[in-house]
């Protein structure tokens, strides 16, 4: 029997020790990390020459400790739709959060480092990022919801379709929403699909609407 090849990754971050932390663990993990970077131009080389599947970004690295991380992961994205990107920082970027959010509908994530509360969520939002889905922090989720409402996007959408769909952008599945807001499973399914139909987002081929769902969500976007 074939044994599957372990998930490739390139770790940027300025820190060595946030790089080293994350690489140990990611290897006992059966993760193979190829590659580190401390800067955007390092982590750039690294994808193309490389070729991962998935990218852990830091946000702000050198030379300005600002977004280069993300504009890395941007034009990495646009470079290599099949990257997955999971962005791992301290800080929440909205504007250039939705950028990235929006250059493809597969594969992103973006975790706040001193909300890493276990090793297996951590893990788990790897592991679905890498095979297309979302992994978006809760918090930064509230900021970009913020962000939409204040752009007039969403405004379809009841308050708790707004709540079921912020879930799906943090990556629950209907059973994780079902058990967070002490819905039934018949409940959450009527509100997912009620967010489809006013989405006009059309039945796909495993979790494709729900992503596009989330990417549309997180953009403030609800033109079909």
């Amino acid at each position: 029997m074939a044994v599957d090849a372990p998930m490739r990754v390139v770790l940027a971050d300025d820190s060595i020790l946030i790089r080293e932390g994350i690489a140990r663990l990611l290897d006992e993990e059966g993760f193979d990390v190829v590659a580190q970077a401390g800067d955007a131009e390092g982590l750039m080389d690294a994808v193309s020459r490389l070729r991962p599947d998935l990218a852990v970004v830091d946000v702000r690295m050198p030379p300005t400790f600002t977004v280069e991380g993300l504009r890395a992961a941007m034009g990495l994205r646009k470079q290599f739709p099949e990257l997955a990107v999971l962005v791992l920082s301290q800080h929440v970027e909205t504007t250039y959060a939705v950028d990235l959010l929006g250059r493809g509908a597969r594969g992103v994530g973006y975790l706040l480092k001193e909300r890493v509360t276990s090793i297996a969520t951590f893990m788990d939002a790897l592991r679905r990022v890498a095979a297309g889905g979302t992994a978006i922090d809760e918090m930064v989720v509230a900021a970009l919801m913020n962000r939409s409402q204040q752009l007039g996007g969403l405004d379809e959408l009841t308050v708790r379709e707004l709540e079921v769909l912020s879930l799906m952008a943090e990556g629950l599945s209907n059973p994780g929403i079902s058990s967070r807001l002490h819905l039934s499973s018949r409940t959450v399914e009527s509100h997912v699909g009620r967010i489809f139909s006013k989405l006009g987002l059309a039945p796909a081929a495993g979790d494709e609407r729900r992503v596009h769902a989330v990417i549309r969500y997180l953009r403030g976007d609800t033109r079909v």
